[in-house]
């Protein structure tokens, strides 16, 4: 499913304190590739997740990584940025 994705800015809950948005590049059973990404520990700011993810959406993704490998098991959900409510 997460084939559908690629080349789609999404969105990736993790099941720790980090947020990822970037462009889904490829995937795997055990990696998912995120190009133009944003990795943001959420306990380095004192904003929500909600609110992180919506000031991405209205104001733009500034990436702070060229590329990311991120362990499947670790995603709690994945959704593209298109589809954050405002």
């Amino acid at each position: 499913m997460l084939e559908d994705l690629i080349g789609d800015v999404v969105i990736l809950d993790m099941d720790s304190h980090f947020v990822l948005v970037g462009t889904m590049a490829e995937g795997d059973h055990q990696y998912v590739v995120l190009e133009d990404a944003d990795v943001h520990d959420l306990r380095d700011s004192s904003t929500t997740r909600e609110i992180y993810v919506r000031e991405i959406h209205l104001h733009g993704l500034t990436p702070n990584r060229k590329r990311v490998l991120v362990q499947r098991e670790q995603i709690v959900s994945v959704s593209r940025l298109s589809d954050v409510s405002s």
